[in-house]
């Protein structure tokens, strides 16, 4: 099982992705991650990419692509993988398909702007236990308190309704033409091109995992 996680920010990729690397025995793989194990071992690619980011710049696609490659010839990865947050744009698609990274289906969680907005919108947090509430799904006893301390609880900046809908914004743009990008490799006939599958995010988690299930059968 080799495929590629997308969904926009709140969509609920996370849930959706344990539950795939535990059923099918697969690692998730995320570029920070492999970043920061390549920069922390000190491998060829570790010593470019920690150049770049010291001096404040983005790591190009090139070295990402070295450190996706390496990972792969990973023992853990023999019996499959699931790429997280990678690839975000045309450019590391095609670096993808270029370099033969192999693929079996791509993933899209699909959830309407308006109910993203408000599951992360409706978060507050209790900073010192890290509890979690809803002001609709999972609301607190008394308003703007948490249940245990009373002390109060905070929005996130990452939650507040304008960085959600920037987030959103960034995700339509950059990410979404992805799915493109993968239904006309697929529509080309061409056997390497993975299987595009867009499930509806909505619902409860074991509704939407049923159906993560359904489409990668």
């Amino acid at each position: 099982m080799r495929l590629i996680l997308l969904g926009a920010p709140g969509a609920g990729k996370g849930t959706q992705a344990r539950f795939i690397t535990e059923k099918y025995g697969i690692p998730q793989i995320s570029t920070g991650d492999m970043l920061r194990a390549a920069v922390k071992a000190g491998t060829p690619l570790g010593i470019a990419a920690k150049k770049v980011m010291e001096a404040g710049g983005l790591v190009s696609d090139d070295i990402i692509i070295g450190l996706v490659k390496d990972r792969l010839q990973q023992d853990d990865c023999k019996s499959g993988y699931l790429f997280d947050g990678f690839p975000r744009t045309i450019p590391q698609a095609e670096a993808m398909k270029e370099a033969g990274v192999a693929l079996d289906y791509v993933l899209e969680v699909d959830v309407p702007d308006s109910d993203i907005i408000e599951r992360m919108a409706g978060r507050r947090v209790h900073l010192a236990s890290g509890r979690t509430y809803h002001v609709k799904y999972n609301p607190p006893k008394v308003a703007g308190k948490d249940d245990e301390t009373g002390e109060d609880l905070i929005q996130r900046d990452d939650d507040k309704e304008e960085t959600v809908r920037k987030r959103l914004e960034v995700y339509h743009s950059q990410t979404e033409p992805l799915v493109a990008f993968y239904a006309s490799w697929a529509a080309s006939g061409d056997a390497r091109a993975p299987k595009v599958r867009k499930i509806s995010g909505v619902g409860s988690v074991d509704e939407i995992t049923a159906r993560v299930c359904e489409a990668v059968k």
